[in-house]
């Protein structure tokens, strides 16, 4: 019968010999309570024993003297004299006594023989009668071997495992605890203010001065060196209190530079068995110890990073208690530091993806520090990622948190999408991929035109470059395509979460913003959905004006790229923006033309041809109207785009005209921008922003008032004319609180200034006198002279 008995898995076996460890350890402290037990059993028993012994009443020792005193005055009365016995019968008498010792007993007595001897005994004797064990030796544990079979049976084996000595362990630990209570005992000396502060200063000198040669040996010869790269991350545990923290964030940041300048520009693997069986030169086998060092070394500088981070996080302080919980915050901040530092300027070395892990988590941190921190060096790793691996991990690992935390996260989480280098290399392609391969002569053209040993040298050259094309190891066009378009559908699941399940979430305009970047690169099946999801949110009146302003870019975006096959109406989308216009003013909703204006080149540049002729001119006196309650660079911006409104679309000279065109009275307030006859009004508003005190602002009035001509005296200056709305939107923006351009200051020279001033004063005295002499009789000349003086000081 074939034998069907399951193998156990490893686990298992794991699970089962943990059990058996645990059961020999029970069994093991046991034997030893045991022992113990019993031991104080028989200490027990003995302290009774003494105690009894001494409960008992001793025979007086003066009486039985007394007595023995007596008896023997007695017998010495009774006795015969030994002078008159017989030798003989002297002789006789001690042997009768040794032989029979029953004459000499005391026959009053009822007592045994030896009672006598028993009460006399002392009681130290008895103490010392008793069997005593001081110190019991724990039983010896038994390792039972393979039984061996002999003609008699079965004999079982076995061997005492060899018990550790723990009496010299005992030994050492009461001398190391004298030696300590020894050193607590010796008094400290008292030190004042100033003279701590100055030993406090000399230490950490010592520690500077130590960390700046450890880092300067290892930066000089890391191959050589790599051990004292063991040594300056010790010094991460540095237990002196009053320099501790200052050290342990001196040593926090030389160790991320020392990684940053020694680490190769590789990615490190483990070695396998055959390549450690095989023998190498020497240089290899010094390099392979050096990589191997710095990847331990970087580990461990990681986890220590992590842990004090990880402990700050939990408020928990070490058992040596050396810094404060206080302090541990801006450990914390260093630690951070670093692995942002390391995130960004590592991308390709090893556990680069453990530091996404450490780092993503931190940017929903409460501190607005620590999340500032990791959202701008997320954004670093964005903008600089030219392959896309990294993007990609941490883009995973974003989503992963979003959807752990239930979409409860920070908008600025999702904001560090918009800085992803997709769109860029999608339409600027890097060097690289536009460079032309390299086309290598066939073996036809190589006879035709070179010589044989042309073609020798022609062949080994070649070999040469295709080897040196290989080792480059260039990602193709193809792959990064592909990471790419990983990267993206990971962001659009994210939004697409958001925009389903969580639509009164603070995360909503970060995503509307995402949308209105990344729409064009939406695939086609998704639009109708996603344009219908976006009106319901416009509709639904929950949003923002910036929120709705962001719908409204993206849904023109998917309808301009790729949704010009979707047969969609986008009409209420423009009524929508026509509506929102009046809501923006010189205040905080000034920066937010800057969305409007992408809003109206997407809506009326990019689809010039669905766009009927009353909504323009709707669009273009409304906006006419906005440019006098924005600032300056607003105003430029928005002039700007009705240049290109009057440019592009025909007769939209006709509200610089005062004549009416057909019916109708032109309805400001009405918000279909179809219906509201805008034809029947002007563009008074021009003539006002002529006289505007910027002079950016007074040349585009001026430009418009003319027609907007693209050549002759009421053109624009190619600086002007050549640029886009936003650009000039963000030239001549005022976020300084300072004239953009600043205003020329004209001021006239003071000596001209005071002599045109004496040459008016003068003049005046002059016409005065004129007068005052021809009306003045001569023959008063103090009336006269007390005349002239009152006018000349009036």
């Amino acid at each position: 019968r074939k034998n069907t008995k399951r193998v156990p898995s490893f686990r298992k076996l794991l699970r089962t010999s943990k059990i058996k460890l645990d059961n020999k350890l029970k069994n093991k402290q046991y034997k030893q309570q045991s022992a113990v037990k019993k031991y104080r059993k028989e200490q027990k028993k003995l302290r009774e024993a003494v105690r009894d012994a001494i409960a008992r009443k001793p025979f007086p020792l003066e009486e039985s003297k007394k007595k023995k005193v007596d008896e023997k005055h007695e017998e010495e009365e009774d006795a015969l004299p030994l002078d008159m016995m017989d030798e003989d019968d002297l002789k006789l008498m001690e042997d009768l006594a040794k032989k029979a010792s029953f004459l000499t007993r005391d026959l009053s007595s009822n007592e045994p023989v030896h009672v006598k001897k028993r009460k006399r005994e002392s009681v130290i004797e008895k103490y010392e009668k008793v069997p005593r064990h001081m110190q019991t030796e724990p039983e010896k544990e038994l390792i039972h071997l393979l039984p061996i079979k002999d003609k008699s049976g079965i004999i079982p084996q076995t061997v005492e495992k060899p018990a550790l000595n723990t009496a010299e362990d005992e030994e050492e630990d009461t001398e190391e605890m004298e030696e300590a209570e020894g050193f607590n005992e010796e008094p400290l000396p008292v030190l004042t203010p100033e003279e701590m502060a100055a030993q406090r200063r000399q230490k950490l000198h010592e520690r500077k001065m130590h960390i700046a040669a450890l880092a300067s040996a290892i930066l000089s010869e890391p191959d050589n060196n790599i051990k004292k790269l063991k040594e300056l991350r010790a010094m991460l545990m540095e237990q002196d209190p009053n320099v501790a923290v200052i050290v342990r964030k001196l040593v926090m940041v030389s160790l991320m530079e020392v990684f940053k300048d020694i680490v190769p520009s590789y990615k490190i693997r483990p070695l396998t068995e055959a390549e450690k069986a095989t023998k190498v030169k020497k240089e290899t086998q010094k390099l392979r110890e050096f990589e191997e060092g710095l990847v331990s070394q970087y580990k461990f500088y990681l986890e220590n990073l992590e842990q004090t981070i990880k402990d700050w996080k939990q408020r928990k302080l070490k058992k040596s208690n050396v810094i404060s919980l206080k302090a541990y915050k801006g450990l914390a901040e260093i630690a951070v530091k670093c692995l942002c530092e390391l995130l960004v300027a590592l991308p390709h070395f090893n556990f680069h993806n453990n530091i996404i892990v450490l780092i993503v988590p931190l940017m929903n941190d409460a501190s607005k520090k620590i999340s500032e921190l990791c959202c701008e060096a997320v954004k670093k790793l964005f903008k600089q990622d030219k392959l896309g691996y990294a993007s990609l991990g941490v883009v995973k690992v974003i989503s992963g948190l979003v959807r752990g935390r239930n979409y409860d996260v920070r908008p600025e989480v999702l904001k560090v999408f918009l800085h992803l280098r997709i769109k860029e290399v999608e339409l600027q392609k890097d060097s690289e991929d536009i460079a032309p391969k390299k086309k290598f002569m066939t073996y036809k053209e190589k006879i035709k035109n070179l010589s044989r040993m042309q073609r020798k040298w022609k062949k080994a050259e070649e070999k040469l470059e295709r080897e040196l094309l290989e080792a480059e190891a260039s990602e193709s066009k193809e792959k990064k395509l592909k990471l790419h378009t990983e990267t993206l559908n990971i962001v659009f699941v994210t939004y697409f979460r958001i925009l389903k399940k969580a639509q009164k979430s603070p995360l909503l305009p970060a995503v509307l913003e995402g949308l209105a970047k990344f729409a064009h690169l939406i695939n086609v099946e998704f639009f109708d959905d996603l344009v219908i999801v976006l009106h319901s949110l416009i509709a639904s009146g929950v949003l923002s004006y910036r929120e709705s302003l962001h719908c409204i870019l993206s849904a023109f975006y998917i309808l301009s790229g790729q949704g010009d096959v979707l047969n969609i109406d986008p009409m209420k989308f423009y009524a929508h923006l026509y509506r929102t216009l009046f809501s923006l003013h010189a205040g905080h909703t000034n920066d937010d033309i800057g969305i409007v204006l992408q809003c109206l080149d997407v809506m009326f540049a990019k689809r010039r041809k669905q766009v009927s002729q009353q909504r323009a001119l709707a669009f273009l006196k409304r906006l006419s109207t906005l440019a006098l309650h924005v600032l300056p660079n607003s105003s430029v911006g928005i002039l700007a785009t009705n240049r290109v409104l009057i440019q592009t679309f025909p007769r939209m000279d006709l509200l610089l005209d005062n004549e009416s065109q057909g019916s109708g009275v032109y309805l400001p307030e009405l918000d279909e921008p179809e219906h509201c006859n805008a034809q029947n009004t002007a563009l008074w508003e021009l003539h006002l922003l002529q006289r505007h005190y910027h002079p950016i602002v007074q040349k585009f009035a001026a430009h418009l008032i003319a027609g907007a001509p693209t050549e002759g005296s009421g053109a624009l200056s190619l600086d002007l004319s050549q640029r886009h709305a936003t650009e000039l939107f963000e030239e001549y923006s005022m976020r300084g609180m300072v004239f953009n351009p600043p205003v020329a200051s004209v001021t006239p020279r003071r000596k001209d200034t005071f002599s045109h001033m004496d040459s008016f004063i003068d003049e005046e005295l002059n016409k005065q006198l004129q007068q005052h002499i021809s009306a003045t009789v001569v023959h008063k000349p103090l009336d006269f002279a007390k005349h002239l003086k009152e006018t000349s000081l009036s």
